[in-house]
């Protein structure tokens, strides 16, 4: 028996190898050795086999890619590097200075790579001892989104890596690169959509960050997505001494990296090549916004360091926007949560750096008067940054006549109140002070994610319950009963339960959310951390002054003179009394017995219906607790959703077989009591 299932496993790992062989011949060097029909012949032929013999299957098998269950939730990892951003060049006299500044620190010449700036979703990979342990999202730079199961459906990124040289695969290498989508899988891919009567993609980054972040890999799997590796992350033991050098190592080892990764001796020849690639990108199969220029030496990138978010010894060049002719079809007003009445152009739609354009931004009445935008106008547009279209200039030569001037309104067009110009300021405001355009904006942004990150308030919920009444201020979402909601559109017993959970949850965020929730004008999220990692209380904020705001770094006199109006009003003080009253932290860090499961370890299984892992994972951590991906002796809960797994019948063998273990199992709503008994 024994050497009849010696012989199954050889045969089924030979195939698995044979997969793996051609996968890299495929996806890899583009150079197939086999027809399709071999190949889906080899994959059926395994199929069958792990079929009849199921307790022989590997997590690393070619079968394994397409996930099965959908997940309740992404949890947030750690990353063991942080994930940089890069810094933008826009002229080649950007360019130079770069190069300036890197060959005067590194006092000796400079080999420099030029690459692809791929238009897509930045992510890291692990594999330990050669297998993908982990897949995630950049998210803040410092913590991601775990999307393991997502990245697995990705054909050209291995679940095993292959050494094809000879030299030692690292037992720990973290590759990090960008997720995509082709070109013509997009268009594609939108053709069924529009065929099945679903929204269309904007464009193709669009469509694979929303792929990746699927909570069901297997509509993951169905999305043609493709991945190139950029660089290297934490690495168990060096690798080569150039950047070139480890790419080309990662490509020994069946990883899809850049297809263009040029060395240059000087900085005049890599603005000369990217001129070149500026004209022939389109004709590239995938899309591209930029090149990135990088130092190839290892030792002179750790020489050069990095600042706080950006690497020293690299520089992404961005592309010129690209520009389209459409006609302005009509102009309409948006009102902020400040009151700011906002004109916007609405377009004859028109594609432009691969995504349709209905609408742009026309950023206030002194621009639309110095640009002399009319309705009916035949404009030039462009996207400022790629992301935000705007109008370049008008093309009077197409006037007919019938174009109009427009003028922004005298009174709002939601609440009626009068609109008004400081003479400081370029935009009008609304004066109503019970606006609900205001009021709607307001509340998205104090439940938005860098803000309180209340799951399950979009804007639509939030729209009713503005139009209700049920919300008048912050205040009142922290009121909200069962009752008030499950008459409203998409609310179900389970949705109004999750979402008051999620509210809930919230009162335990860090100061720097609800500081930056509050919507202060000029304090964005970093400002925020900053002053609740100074002052390190809500109180201590309020009783500031103006000179002891202006020595915190980058507060500047308009940040402070906003903080020192926003803490005068009583209307505010009264606000912030409020949530206190509701229970919302009021401190930076910790909450005050946030140290009451200290040093307990806890491990997530099943699908949890309350709150979303991520969510279950920040409270466990705010109290001083820590969450694990594996279940051992050291493990103190494990919390067993709704269908737990393996980690579930792990925990009950440890708790079988000792009957003194301290190991507890407990099911979500113990969990619930736990965190709010040792909360209290």
């Amino acid at each position: 028996m024994k050497k009849k299932n010696d012989a199954i496993i050889g045969k089924m790992e030979s195939i698995r190898e044979e997969i793996r062989k051609n996968d890299v011949f495929y996806y890899i060097y583009d150079n197939p050795q086999i027809t399709d029909a071999e190949y889906d012949a080899l994959m059926q032929e395994l199929i069958a086999l792990e079929k009849e013999y199921p307790e022989l299957i590997t997590s690393d098998s070619p079968t394994q890619r397409v996930g099965g269950k959908v997940a309740a939730g992404f949890r947030t990892v750690q990353h063991q590097e942080q994930m940089l951003s890069l810094a933008n060049a826009f002229s080649a006299a950007d360019l130079k200075a770069f190069a300036q500044r890197v060959e005067d620190a590194v006092e000796e010449s400079v080999e420099y790579v030029v690459e692809y700036k791929i238009d897509g979703l930045a992510v890291s990979i692990i594999y330990e001892s050669g297998n993908l342990v982990q897949g995630a999202t950049r998210g803040d730079g410092e913590k991601g989104e775990d999307i393991t199961s997502n990245t697995k459906t990705i054909r050209s990124l291995p679940l095993r890596l292959q050494s094809q040289n000879g030299k030692e695969i690292p037992d720990v290498l973290e590759v990090r690169g960008e997720v995509f989508m082709p070109k013509k899988e997009f268009e594609l891919l939108n053709e069924q959509r529009e065929a099945d009567g679903d929204v269309l993609f904007a464009n193709p980054r669009n469509a694979a960050a929303g792929s990746v972040r699927q909570l069901d890999p297997q509509i993951t799997a169905s999305r043609a997505l493709d991945f190139f590796v950029y660089s290297l992350g934490t690495v168990s033991k060096p690798l080569f001494n150039t950047h070139v050098g480890n790419l080309e190592f990662l490509k020994s080892l069946g990883l899809k990296v850049s297809p263009l990764k040029d060395i240059f001796k000087n900085i005049d020849d890599v603005i000369a090549f990217i001129e070149t690639w500026e004209i022939k990108r389109d004709e590239l199969p995938f899309e591209i916004d930029g090149m990135v220029i990088k130092v190839n030496d290892i030792e002179q990138q750790q020489k050069l360091g990095a600042r706080a978010r950006s690497p020293r010894w690299a520089i992404a060049y961005k592309f010129p926007p690209q520009q389209a002719v459409t006609r302005v079809k009509e102009i309409t007003v948006q009102v902020g949560r400040t009151g700011a009445v906002t004109p916007l152009a609405v377009l004859e739609p028109v594609r432009l750096s691969g995504s349709v354009v209905s609408k742009a931004t026309l950023h206030n009445q002194d621009e639309i008067e110095r640009k002399d935008i009319r309705i009916g106008d035949h404009v030039i547009i462009q996207k400022a940054g790629e992301i935000i279209p705007e109008v370049v200039r008008v093309l009077p030569e197409k006037r007919t006549g019938n174009e109009q001037k427009f003028k922004i309104p005298a009174t709002c067009p939601i609440c009626g109140a009068p609109v008004v110009r400081q003479e400081s300021e370029a935009v009008y405001r609304c004066t109503g002070q019970a606006c609900m355009g205001q009021l709607k904006e307001q509340i998205s942004h104090f439940v938005s994610r860098d803000a309180m990150n209340i799951e399950g308030l979009g804007s639509a919920i939030v729209e009713q319950l503005v139009r209700e009444g049920l919300v008048q201020s912050f205040v009142d979402l922290y009121r909200l009963r069962r009752e008030d909601m499950i008459h409203l559109e998409r609310m179900g017993e389970k949705s109004v339960a999750n979402l008051l959970a999620s509210i809930d949850a919230s009162k335990e965020n860090p100061l720097h959310k609800l500081i930056f929730g509050l919507g202060i004008r000029y304090v964005g999220a970093k400002t925020a951390k900053l002053l609740s990692a100074y002052f390190q209380s809500m109180e201590a904020l309020q009783k500031a002054d103006f000179d002891t705001l202006k020595d915190i770094p980058e507060v500047g006199d308009r940040i402070a003179d906003s903080i020192i109006q926003y803490f005068i009003s009583e209307e505010n003080k009264h606000l912030i009394e409020q949530l206190e009253q509701q229970g919302i932290n009021m401190v930076e860090g910790k909450m005050i017995k946030a140290d009451t499961l200290s040093g307990k370890r806890f491990v997530l299984t099943g699908t949890l219906t309350q709150l979303t892992r991520s969510k279950a994972q920040e409270m466990i951590e705010s109290m001083g607790g820590k969450v694990s991906s594996s279940v051992s002796k050291k493990t103190d809960f494990v919390v067993a959703g709704e269908d737990p797994g393996s980690k579930y019948e792990k925990a009950k063998a440890i708790v079988d077989s000792h009957s003194n273990s301290p190991l507890k199992i407990i099911d979500e709503q113990e969990f619930m009591e736990l965190i709010n008994k040792n909360n209290l």
